[in-house]
């Protein structure tokens, strides 16, 4: 755990989770949760997985954010069959690192593992990284992007106010066959400029949030073979839950959410994602 998240965890004091939604008529997967984050805190990740195949969420991608992260995931994966890992190390981690290529040859070594289905979260954060920490943090990327093309695996993007900087690395290294745009967060034109480039969208819990018409807007116009759907669980829980502790059996909320904004039957919806994230990260 990076260590601005380890300090969000220590200072948060757990509420009850919320009440389970009415379950999807058509399983999904949850493309992006944290569960090394809900074992940190005392939680159990067996009985996350297990609440979430109860409501129709049957497979979860476990996303890596240093080495430690990236270790763990592989571990899960390997003990728990509707599992599957990303690793990398968080743009907000690279900077901290006294050996950054040092914990990047770690990262290349765990992508082999064929429980990892992929790179990530990597990608550039403008908003808790200072000035002289955004240097070592694109060389992070961009050598990211390059393991992603090397090991032929998806590519799956931390982008926080910098938009415009991600698409221009992205450019300018050549993007991966295959780029998730994890808890897309722009507008209308960014997420235009993300379809043209064949990115996939993953919507997390914000598309449900009363301000955030911008990402209702930018679901619409995003076909569904190109969309995906996550938690970033233990965080941004969908309304009405906002403020709680999330986790994957919520994802129902957000389906509902994303079918609404596209005006798809609930249950094509489903069949979108579902076959979306087959063809992402491969077989469970």
């Amino acid at each position: 755990m990076t260590e601005d998240r380890a300090a969000r965890a220590a200072q948060r004091r757990w509420e009850s989770f919320p009440p389970a939604p009415e379950p999807l008529p058509y399983p999904v997967l949850d493309s992006h949760t944290h569960l090394d984050i809900v074992a940190e805190d005392g939680g159990d990740p067996a009985t996350q997985i297990g609440a979430a195949a109860q409501v129709g969420v049957d497979r979860l991608v476990q996303v890596g954010v240093d080495v430690a992260s990236s270790r763990w995931g592989v571990a899960c994966a390997h003990e728990h069959a509707a599992v599957v890992a990303t690793v990398a190390l968080h743009p907000n981690e690279a900077p901290r690192l006294a050996d950054l290529d040092g914990a990047l040859d770690q990262i290349a070594a765990l992508a082999q593992d064929p429980r990892v289905r992929g790179i990530g979260e990597t990608g550039l954060d403008f908003f808790r990284t200072k000035e002289e920490g955004l240097k070592p943090q694109e060389r992070s990327f961009r050598a990211h992007i390059a393991l992603a093309k090397a090991v032929g695996k998806p590519l799956v993007i931390h982008d926080r106010d910098a938009h415009a900087d991600i698409l221009r690395v992205l450019d300018d290294e050549g993007a991966p066959q295959t780029v998730v745009m994890h808890c897309f967060s722009g507008d209308e034109a960014f997420a235009a400029e993300c379809v043209r480039r064949g990115f996939v969208l993953s919507f997390a819990g914000t598309v449900t949030f009363k301000n955030a018409p911008h990402l209702r807007a930018a679901a619409a116009l995003t076909p569904p073979e190109q969309i995906l759907v996550e938690t970033d669980a233990p965080y941004l829980t969908p309304m009405p839950h906002r403020g709680r502790p999330n986790a994957s059996y919520l994802i129902p909320l957000t389906v509902r959410a994303l079918a609404e904004a596209k005006g798809m039957p609930l249950a094509d919806m489903c069949h979108a994602i579902s076959g979306n994230g087959d063809r992402i990260f491969g077989p469970w």
